[in-house]
C-alpha cells in the first residue's frame, strides 16, 4: 500500500513539474513550401514562412546552392513575397509581393541587386508564368478600373453585382520587349490554371460560363498573341494541378475517379493527342498529392495513405517504385538530374528541407526550427478499431507522457475538416497543446477522410452525422472500455467539416461535457445558398431546392433542442466558405434552450484565421473551455 501510494505520489509531482507546451510556441511553426529547381538544377528556390506576428502572415524566398550546401534568404521585404518562378535562363527570380500596396511582380537578378516590379500598371497580379524562350510572362489578374469606376469607388457609390462577369480576372500577357500587358481572351471568363505549351501557346483551365454550384471547367488552347481559344480537351470533373513534362509531349493532372467530390487520381495524356488515361487507378488507390516530372518518361507523385504520404517514383507506362524516407513527405520537386527535394516531418519533427540524391539516402538539409529542440513533443500511438457496422477505422491516440495503463485521461476528441481531409503524421497544434495539459487527444479519419481510397471517401454521400457520427462513438466507447479514456469527461471540438461534427454532436448525445465548434455548419440549406462555391456539397446532397429533406435529415439546427452540452463557437467574420450566419444560428438555437454557450467572432478573418492574436485567443479560449468543463 505504501508503495503505491509513492508511486502515486511520485506521479503526480512529475505532472506538476510538467511544463504544458505554451500557446505562443505553436505560432513559431514555419511553413515551407513552393520548391521550385532552377532549370540546370544548380539551386533550389522555395519559400519559408516567418513565426507568425502582427495581423498577416508573412514568408520569404530562400535559395539552396546544391554544391556548396550553402543556404541563404533571397528576400526580406516587410511585406513578404511568394511564387518563387527561375528565368528559363536561370539567370533572375519572379515572385509576387504586396511590397507597393497590391500584388505585383517582380524581377531579382541571382547574382545581387535591386527587386525590380515587371510592370508599372496597377495590376493585381495574382498568378504567372514565364513562357519557354523567356521573353513573356502569362499572368492572371483583374482590369485595370476607370478613372469613373475609381470615382464611384471614393464617393461610396459601389453597389456591387454578383458574380460580375466584367470583374472575373482575366489572363494577359506581357513580354521583355513591350512590357504593356494584353488581355488574351474574351472578358467574363473563370481563369483557374495555365501553362505554357509553347513560345506561342498556353494550355488553360477556364469556364466560359462560370457556375457557383456545379464543375464545368474545361481545358483550352490559347494564342498568346490573342485570338480564338479552342477547346482542347474535357477531363473527368473536378480536376486541377496542371503539370508538363519537361519536353512538354505529356500533361499530368488530379483528377475525380468516375464520381467524387475532389480530384482524386493521376491522369497522363499525350499532348498531341489528348486522351486522359487514369495512371493510379491500377496503381494506387490513394489520393494523388503532389506530382514532379524527371522526363518524358519518369516522374515522382505522392499519395495519401492513412496517416502518411507515401511517394513514388514512377517509370512510364506503369513501372512505380516506393521511395523510402525517414519523415513523412510534403511538397516536392525534382531536378533535372533526378535529385529529390522534400518538405518533411512528422507529428514530433516540425518540417525541414530534405534531398535526396540518385542512388542516396535522404538527407536534411534546413534546420529552420532549430528552437524546437528542446520542446518536448508527443508521439501519437496510430492504431484501428472496428466501427459499428464491421468497417476499420484508424486514428491517432496521444496520451500525455509517461502515460500509464488504465488512468482514465480526460479525452479530447479532435475532428479533421472536409470531410475529404485527414488527419496526418504532421504537427498538429491542437493536439499537443491539449495533451500537455493532461488529456488524451483522440483523432480518427472516419468515414469520408481521404488516404484510404475512393469508396471510402464516398462512404458518407448524403450521410453527414450518419456512418461518420458513428464511426467516431465506435472509437470514443473503443478507449473508455480500455481504460484509457474517462467516460465521465469527454469533449469534442473541429474545424470547419470538423466544427460542423462538433455541433451535430452536441444535438445527438449529452456525453460530452463541452464542444468547440470553428467555422461550422449548423443548416446545410441554408449553407448551400450563401457560401461561396458549392459544387463541392452539390455532390453529397445534390440540390436542396430538389433534396430539402436530405440537407434538413442531416442539419444540426434541426435536433437543437436537444442539445444541453456547454459549446463555443468561434468563427470568422468574412469566412465566405463556411458563412458567420452558421455560427450565428448555432449560438442563437442554443440560447434559446438555455445551453452554455459563446460566439467569439474574429474580425477581417476568413476560413481560417491568420492573425497573432487572434490566433492565440482562439487557442487559449479551447483550452479553457475544456478546462472549464471537461478536466
Amino acid at each position: 500500500m505504501l508503495v503505491r501510494w509513492c508511486l502515486a505520489l511520485l506521479c503526480l509531482i512529475l505532472c506538476l513539474n510538467a511544463q504544458p507546451l505554451p500557446v505562443e510556441k505553436v505560432l513559431e511553426a514555419r511553413r515551407i513550401a513552393d520548391l521550385h529547381f532552377s532549370p540546370d538544377g544548380q539551386r533550389l528556390a522555395f519559400t519559408v514562412d516567418e513565426p507568425l506576428k502582427g495581423a498577416q502572415p508573412v514568408s520569404h524566398i530562400w535559395v539552396l546552392d546544391m554544391a556548396s550546401g550553402a543556404l541563404r534568404q533571397f528576400t526580406s521585404s516587410t511585406a513578404g513575397e511568394r511564387s518563387p518562378r527561375w528565368s528559363p535562363d536561370g539567370k533572375q527570380l519572379a515572385f509576387l509581393s504586396n511590397r507597393d500596396s497590391a500584388p505585383k511582380l517582380y524581377l531579382m537578378p541571382l547574382d545581387g541587386g535591386e527587386a525590380k516590379a515587371w510592370l508599372s500598371t496597377k495590376h493585381r497580379i495574382d498568378s504567372f508564368a514565364w513562357s519557354p524562350n523567356g521573353t513573356s510572362i502569362a499572368f492572371r489578374a483583374g482590369e485595370l478600373p476607370t478613372e469613373a469606376e475609381e470615382k464611384k469607388t471614393t464617393d461610396k457609390d459601389d453597389a456591387r453585382v454578383e458574380d460580375d462577369a466584367a470583374k472575373r480576372p482575366r489572363l494577359w500577357v506581357s513580354t521583355v520587349t513591350d512590357p504593356k500587358p494584353a488581355a488574351i481572351g474574351e472578358p467574363g471568363w473563370k481563369i483557374d490554371d495555365f501553362q505554357w505549351l509553347d513560345d506561342s501557346r498556353l494550355i488553360v483551365t477556364a469556364s466560359p460560363k462560370p457556375s457557383r454550384i456545379e464543375w464545368n471547367a474545361s481545358l483550352y488552347l490559347a494564342p498568346s498573341t490573342g485570338g480564338k481559344w479552342t477547346s482542347w480537351a474535357v477531363p473527368p470533373r473536378p480536376f486541377g494541378n496542371l503539370t508538363l513534362s519537361p519536353d512538354r509531349s505529356l500533361l499530368a493532372i488530379h483528377a475525380t475517379r468516375k464520381d467524387g467530390p475532389d480530384p482524386h487520381d493521376l491522369y497522363l495524356t499525350p499532348i498531341s493527342r489528348p486522351e486522359f488515361k487514369n495512371v493510379s487507378e491500377t496503381l494506387f488507390d490513394r489520393l494523388a498529392a503532389q506530382t514532379a516530372w524527371v522526363d518524358s518518361r519518369t516522374l515522382y507523385a505522392s499519395f495519401v495513405e492513412g496517416f502518411q504520404t507515401a511517394l513514388y517514383k514512377i517509370a512510364l507506362p506503369s513501372d512505380r517504385e516506393r521511395i523510402e524516407l525517414p519523415v513523412n513527405a510534403g511538397a516536392i520537386a525534382v531536378s533535372p538530374n533526378g535529385t529529390l527535394a522534400v518538405v518533411g516531418g512528422s507529428s514530433t519533427e516540425l518540417p525541414e528541407l530534405w534531398l535526396r540524391e540518385p542512388g542516396k539516402l535522404a538527407r536534411k538539409v534546413s534546420s529552420f526550427h532549430s528552437s524546437w529542440k528542446d520542446t518536448a513533443l508527443v508521439k501519437p500511438a496510430i492504431f484501428a478499431y472496428r466501427s459499428f457496422d464491421g468497417r476499420q477505422i484508424e486514428a491517432a491516440l496521444y496520451t500525455p507522457r509517461d502515460a500509464k495503463p488504465q488512468t482514465g485521461y480526460p479525452l479530447a476528441v479532435l475532428i479533421h475538416g472536409g470531410p475529404t481531409g485527414a488527419w496526418s503524421n504532421n504537427f498538429e497544434p491542437w493536439s499537443q497543446l491539449l495533451v500537455s495539459r493532461g488529456y488524451a487527444v483522440f483523432s480518427p479519419n472516419i468515414r469520408g477522410s481521404i488516404g484510404y481510397g475512393h469508396a471510402f471517401i464516398a462512404a458518407n454521400r448524403g450521410d453527414w452525422g450518419g456512418g461518420d457520427f458513428k464511426d467516431i462513438m465506435a472509437g470514443v466507447d473503443d478507449l473508455i472500455q480500455r481504460g484509457v479514456a474517462d467516460g465521465n469527461r469527454l469533449g469534442i471540438a473541429g474545424w470547419s467539416y470538423g466544427g460542423y461534427m462538433a455541433s451535430w454532436a452536441i444535438t445527438q448525445t449529452n456525453r460530452f461535457k463541452a464542444a468547440v465548434s470553428g467555422a461550422g455548419m449548423a443548416d446545410l440549406a441554408t449553407e448551400f445558398g450563401t457560401e461561396e462555391e458549392a459544387s463541392y456539397d452539390r455532390w453529397f446532397y445534390g440540390l436542396p431546392y430538389e433534396n430539402l429533406a436530405g440537407f434538413q435529415h442531416s442539419s444540426p439546427i434541426g435536433f437543437i433542442k436537444n442539445a444541453k452540452t456547454p459549446t463555443l463557437i468561434l468563427q470568422g467574420e468574412a469566412d465566405t466558405t463556411d458563412p458567420l450566419s452558421q455560427s450565428q444560428m448555432l449560438y442563437r438555437g442554443l440560447r434559446a434552450y438555455g445551453v452554455e454557450t459563446e460566439l467569439v467572432v474574429y474580425p477581417r478573418e476568413g476560413h481560417g484565421l491568420r492573425e497573432e492574436k487572434h490566433r492565440v485567443d482562439s487557442l487559449n479560449r479551447i483550452i479553457g473551455w475544456f478546462d472549464r468543463y471537461v478536466r
